[in-house]
Parts: C-alpha cells; structure tokens; sequence
C-alpha cells in the first residue's frame, strides 16, 4: 500500500480578530451581540473550508470560537421564591458557552432579562476558550459535496477542530458536573457544543429543522395518533389556522393557514422518528412525535428535545391495563412510576422517585372531563389515576409470571408500556414539565386482546378522543404563566440560573 506523505507541518493557528469584553444591561442587546459574534466566526471556518478545497495553503491550522455569556453576581439575592430558574443560588462567577443564538433568541433574552432583573447586574458577551467544530459551523441544510473535502490535501482533523465527545456530556444536567479552582459556574443546562450534538440529531430523527419544533410536545407510540393528528392540523390549515400560523411536516414540507395541504408533496419515505409540528408565533404550538415503540427511542429523542428547553412534554399512547375493573379505551393519568426501563440508570438511578407535577396533572384531568362530558366522581368510571410501569421487554407476558407480576402488583401499578416513564424521567432529569395520559388497548393479564375487526374499531374510536384530550391539555398549559409551569420540583440544590 502506497504511503501517504503530507505538505510540511502545521505552522500556526489562524483565528478571527479577538473580540473584547463588553457588558450589557439590556438582554435584546446582548443578543444581537452574541449572534453577530457567532455569525462572523463560524463564516470563518466555512470560507476557511472553502478556501482550502479550492488550493489555499494546507500548513496552518483555522479555529474559531463559541461566543459565551456570563454574570457575576456578589450577594445572595433575595428574590421571588416561587421563581424556578432566573437567578443564582449562591454568589459567584457563571458563564455558558452558546450557539444557534438566531434560533434561542427569545430563550436566551428571557433568561438573561430575569437574571439582571432579579440580581440588578449586567451581563458580559466575548469570545470562549471553546472552539467551534468546523461540523457545526455550516449552516442547516448545507449541502458539501464530497469532492471538496477530497481535494483538501490532509485529514479535516489536523486543519479544524471536530466534535470533541468528551466536552459533550451530560454532567450539568444531571447533577454531577465537578467544579475545578477557579473555573466558572454553569449558568445553562447544556454547553454549546452539546446543544449542536443534539440540533443535528434532530433533524437527523425526525427530518425537521430544529427551527420547526414548538415549545408544547406530544410524544406517541402509535402511528395512528400522527395520522388523526395530520388530519386535524390539515383541516385547521384549511380553515384559516384557529390561531396557529403554520402546520410543518417531515422534509420540511409547510402548510399556512389558509392553504390546503391535500395535493402537497410527501416525503417518500420516513426517518426514524417523524415530527409534526403545528406552529404558533414565539413557538407557543405543538409539536408531536411518533417515538416508535420501546424505551431507548423515547431516551433519544427527549435527550435532543430537552436542549430546545420546551415548557412541556406529555406522553399519549397506548398501554396494557393491569387491572380487572379497566376497560378497553380507559384512560389512565400517571401519577407515580415504576422503572424497569434502565435505559437512564447511569444518568437517573432508579432510586430517585419521579414526582408528578400538579400544573400537568390537573391540565390533563381537566381535559378529558371537558372532551369527555364526565366529571367528579363520574370520570372515575373512564379514568385511573395511579402507578404506570414501564417495562424494556414487550414480551414480558411470557416470563416466569412470579417475578414480573409480583412487582406490579406490589407498585399498585394499574398500567403498563415501555415508554411513558423513560419520557416523565428524563424531564425531571432535563427540568422539563412532564406528564403521561395512557389509553387501555389490552388486558393481557385478563386475556383481554383484541379479536380481529375490534382493533380497526377500537383506533377508529378511541385515538381522535385521546388526541383532541391531549392537545386540549397543553393548549390549557400553553396559557400559564411559564414561571408557573416549570415547577420548583424539579430544580436541585446548586442550580443554573437559566431554565
């Protein structure tokens, strides 16, 4: 085999010129700052690219930096005790390295005017010490032939720096981020780079741009559930919109209100975990997902989701119903769960308990008596509220029954599927408002199934109501305060200041 030889050695480092230090006491300004800083440097690295592929000189190295925000508080604060997140717990220096701040604009003016608000001091805007994977500086849907990279005369990696996975962790999140002598505070949840981990895996799972995703979510196991929902948000479309402006479906395809969806294109052939997303201004609409079946898919999804800090996500789907009194098409309302997932035992151990959160639970109650008609002691008759298991083994059925069965009946357990406590654990893990709605399709423990026919029936029925229940129950959450809604439950000792 033919030994490669390389140009001469890598000289020097070429960087844009270093931004200064500057403070601001308005958020819109610091904004505008930040996204004019991320905007001129990932330029840098495309036409850098660019320069390359076309012949330019191989022997220096291109970086480019995140820009970074950061505060520095030196009093303990005395602010509104209700408030979940927009200020920090002890005195201290704290920063977060950003990026896309184009798609986080309204996020990030937010958290920052809550901050200043909260501790009457300014924010600082500069470059970071983290430099930008040459990865993510090509903007979304850039398309980069193959060829271009070939005529670049050495490996990317020795010319730009590349995703670097040991910087792209969970350890903010979940509680066990280490803070070294003299380094700062996390002021954010998730780093820059871990945000753009997750921005390209979105669009890579669900064949939406990240831009589409509302701040509302519907998770679903059930392809049904997308196709009810398709069919409604096509007929609002149609109808004007009913206060959503668009209604956007995998490849990107968007509908206006107003415009008829029936004659569109399609895409011809889904990815792994389509998205749907019914827009509204400030992303105040909904977005629904078909998970597919099992806990790794709902881990992956809602590991991408959480990084566009929506203010709530629900489950709606399909569960086994454990007890002798439930009847085909009986809601149930988690409200506590059993874990025998394990796909989150490293980051969630199974020993902390995943609380049910008031706000949600009373939206979805409140849902299914108004589309139901029921109500009081009533709504007992179709709904459960109660322990939901949630099992990595769809054949569980057919294990030694004294070990499986034992467990659920010990939990109180009423239900049973392989998503819903995989999705309520990684929004207390991510500090996103969580909540399940189930709907009995079988009673294997019974030997309830579904006959032939009773199945089309049952879908035909049952999925437009549990749908229209769902997303009466996030529109309800949609008009809380947001400073309400995510709940103080799910914030630790030593938190970040952004939500």
């Amino acid at each position: 085999m033919e030994k490669r030889i390389y140009p001469e050695p890598i000289e020097s480092v070429v960087s844009p010129e270093p931004v200064g230090r500057r403070s601001f006491t308005d958020a819109g300004e610091a904004v505008a700052a930040l996204e004019a800083l991320y905007e001129r440097n990932t330029k840098f690295l495309r036409d850098s690219f660019a320069a390359l592929a076309e012949g330019a000189d191989p022997s220096r190295r291109y970086r480019a930096f995140y820009p970074e925000v950061g505060v520095t508080t030196s009093s303990y604060s005395q602010v509104d005790s209700r408030q979940a997140y927009g200020h920090m717990p002890t005195p201290g220096h704290y920063s977060t390295t950003i990026t896309r701040p184009d798609l986080f604009r309204e996020y990030l003016i937010d958290q920052l005017r809550l901050i200043m608000r909260n501790h009457g001091v300014p924010v600082v805007v500069s470059e970071s010490e983290t430099p930008i994977p040459l990865h993510f500086a090509f903007l979304e849907g850039t398309y980069v032939n193959g060829s271009a990279a070939e005529r670049i005369q050495r490996p990317i990696r020795d010319l730009f720096d590349v995703p670097d996975l040991d910087g792209t962790d969970d350890h903010i999140a979940n509680g066990t981020f280490e803070l070294l002598p003299g380094e700062p505070r996390p002021l954010a949840p998730f780093t820059a780079q871990r945000i753009d981990y997750s921005l390209h895996r979105l669009t890579h799972y669900s064949a939406t741009s990240p831009d589409h995703f509302q701040n509302f979510v519907l998770f679903t196991n059930y392809q049904f559930y997308i196709d009810e929902f398709t069919l409604y948000a096509r007929k609002l479309m149609a109808e004007g919109g009913g206060g959503y402006e668009a209604f956007v479906e995998p490849g990107n395809i968007v509908t206006t209100a107003g415009q008829s969806s029936a004659d569109g294109p399609t895409l011809a052939r889904l990815p792994q975990m389509p998205a749907y997303h019914l827009k509204k201004k400030g992303h105040e609409g909904i977005t629904m997902v078909n998970i597919g079946v099992g806990p790794s898919n709902a881990k992956t999804i809602t590991d991408h989701v959480a990084v566009l800090r929506p203010h709530a996500w629900l489950m709606l789907g399909h569960c086994a119903g454990l007890r002798n009194t439930q009847a085909l098409g009986d809601y149930v309302l988690a409200h506590a769960y059993v874990r025998e997932d394990h796909v989150l035992d490293d980051d969630l151990p199974v020993w902390i308990p995943i609380p049910a959160l008031a706000e949600v639970q009373v939206a979805l109650e409140e849902a299914v008596a108004e589309v139901t008609g029921l109500a009081g002691y009533d709504l007992k008759r179709i709904m459960r509220t109660g322990t939901v298991a949630t099992i990595d083994n769809r054949n569980w059925e057919l294990r030694d029954q004294r070990g499986p069965v034992q467990r659920l009946s010990q939990s109180r357990a009423i239900a049973l599927d392989m998503e819903s406590a995989t999705i309520a654990a990684n929004g207390f893990r991510f500090r996103v408002p969580y909540g399940t709605l189930l709907c009995v399709s079988d009673k294997p423990l019974h030997g309830e199934l579904k006959l032939p026919g009773m199945a089309s029936d049952f879908y035909k029925r049952q999925v437009a109501q549990h749908l229209t229940i769902g997303i009466r129950a996030l529109e309800k959450l949609a008009e809380m305060p947001k400073e309400r809604l995510h709940s103080r439950k799910l914030r630790s000792f030593a938190e970040t200041g952004f939500q």
